[in-house]
């Protein structure tokens, strides 16, 4: 159930440490995409462990904090490690930053993750745009009693990720060169890497890359009136279509090794919207 008051409180809370910096942009950093913008104007970093009662990101890789910083102009948050269902959080937990950061201002939310590749023409080191996602095998993060202040209670998902934006990453990964892939997105619950069986359900679902993350944050984006996009590292190919077992290590330095082009492409995006 949302909790609109210990959100308020979170926010205020925030909003105490960064004074009059309102961001524009909401950025959620993915394993392994902790630094995208070390070059940027930092303004303030709040860790979550000091925010009293927040959850707390406790995954290698994510290193649990919120950057407040200026990128040519424009204010953005960015959260250095989100917060897994996994972790044992409920949903409404998971996707609380989210809330957060539309409390202190964002009206664009960019998703970034890593994930399996379940399309078997993807590579690892390729980078998706997401253009729809598959939320079922997750909890919603909506269920419970609605507050109107959030969103409405049946939102319709109909364009989750935004046509414009998605028009928008194309042209950049033209101009920069980049090899944009195309797909839609399956979250599953974690922590364990899906059994070969359930990859070839996914493919038959239409699903391109797996992760464990990201649908139920863009969900709450969408239903919070956010403009959303997302993209998503493919770090590995999914069980069942490599023969070498799947690790976190590796996930993370594969998503470090495609950082230079995630940051041009969000960099430049930034710039454009």
């Amino acid at each position: 159930m949302m909790n609109m008051d210990l959100y308020q409180k979170y926010a205020e809370y925030i909003k105490e440490n960064i004074g009059d910096f309102i961001p524009a942009v909401g950025i959620v950093g993915g394993s392994g995409l902790g630094n995208l913008f070390d070059e940027a104007d930092i303004k303030a970093c709040i860790e979550y462990r000091d925010i009293p009662d927040f959850p707390q990101s406790t995954v290698e890789g994510h290193n649990g904090c919120f950057l407040f910083l200026e990128y040519k102009g424009r204010n953005i948050v960015f959260m250095q490690g989100r917060i897994h269902y996994y972790e044992g959080y409920t949903m409404q937990q998971v996707v609380t930053p989210v809330i957060v950061m539309k409390l202190l201002g964002i009206q664009i939310l960019i998703l970034t993750n890593a994930s399996g590749g379940v399309n078997p023409t993807f590579e690892a080191g390729d980078i998706m745009m997401i253009t729809d996602h598959i939320s079922s095998f997750v909890p919603s993060a909506l269920m419970g009693e609605n507050d109107e202040r959030l969103g409405e209670r049946f939102p319709d998902m109909t364009e989750i990720y935004s046509k414009a934006f998605r028009k928008t990453l194309c042209r950049i990964a033209a101009e920069n060169h980049i090899d944009l892939k195309k797909g839609v997105y399956v979250q599953a619950s974690g922590p364990n890497y899906e059994t070969p069986a359930e990859v070839r359900m996914f493919q038959v679902l239409g699903a391109d890359a797996v992760g464990m993350s990201t649908a139920c944050e863009a969900m709450v984006g969408k239903y919070l009136g956010l403009s959303v996009c997302g993209l998503s590292i493919v770090t590995n190919k999914a069980c069942g279509l490599c023969d070498t077992p799947l690790s976190h290590t590796e996930v993370q330095k594969t998503a470090e090794t495609t950082t230079a082009k995630v940051a041009c492409l969000i960099k430049n995006f930034i710039e454009t919207v």
